[in-house]
């Protein structure tokens, strides 16, 4: 018999009686060990997260986040505006490796809006200059042609670019490159075309070239600095 957590041993005679009165002197307790029995065939729970959280987030919490999910997306804008100022004052005066600004936290808000506003910037000052240069006439019609160009043009550059660039440094073995910092890093490379883009609608073709060859030679002086 058991009872307590204790196992009791019972010293029995011939006869079938118990022989003594008194059992505290014949009984044997040994401690007992189902409890340790069942706990050493229970699992313990995973608690490790599908992926890891983002540098904001706390330490001691874990979550799953899936491709399906807006939280998966949410991860690479967790920054706030005066985070994506700071980072964009960075890349037009660069004093220090851009690497070091992100500090560890790369987001994808700020390329996204930079090349957005490069888009839009390109497609008015192109119709812009087309309107000039069509001056007199009775009807001006909108080509967005330029709109769908321009998107084109700056979302493949900034999307895919940084794809190849990550996929060179990894053939090479580079265990550092990381995709998220390559977007970010082309993504902010941008924002010098935001004053390029709002000074080349002039109707003189070589000064629109001057000033776009000044924005590839600066752009590309802040991507080689931070590689």
């Amino acid at each position: 018999m058991s009872g307590g957590g204790y196992d009791v041993v019972v010293d029995v005679d011939e006869e079938g009686d118990l022989g003594h009165t008194d059992l505290q002197e014949d009984l044997e307790f040994h401690s007992s060990n189902f409890d340790d029995g069942q706990n050493r065939h229970k699992i313990a729970p995973d608690q490790a997260g599908f992926l890891p959280p983002p540098a904001s987030a706390p330490s001691g919490g874990s979550s799953k986040r899936f491709l399906w999910t807006l939280s998966f997306y949410a991860q690479f804008f967790d920054v706030d505006t005066t985070t994506v100022l700071q980072r964009c004052a960075a890349a037009v005066y660069p004093r220090a490796n851009f690497l070091d600004v992100m500090d560890g936290n790369p987001d994808l808000y700020g390329p996204f809006w930079i090349a957005t506003t490069v888009v839009v910037i390109l497609f008015l000052t192109g119709t812009i200059s087309q309107y000039l240069s069509m001056k007199g006439e009775e009807h001006f019609a909108y080509d967005f042609k330029l709109l769908s160009g321009a998107a084109g043009l700056i979302y493949g550059y900034t999307g895919v670019i940084p794809i190849a660039l990550w996929a060179v440094l990894k053939w090479f073995g580079s265990e550092s490159a990381n995709l998220l910092e390559c977007w970010a890093l082309y993504g902010y490379a941008n924002m010098i075309w935001i004053p390029v883009a709002l000074i080349s609608w002039s109707p003189v073709t070589i000064l629109n070239w001057v000033f776009t060859a000044i924005g590839f030679g600066l752009s590309s002086l802040f991507l080689f600095r931070n590689l």
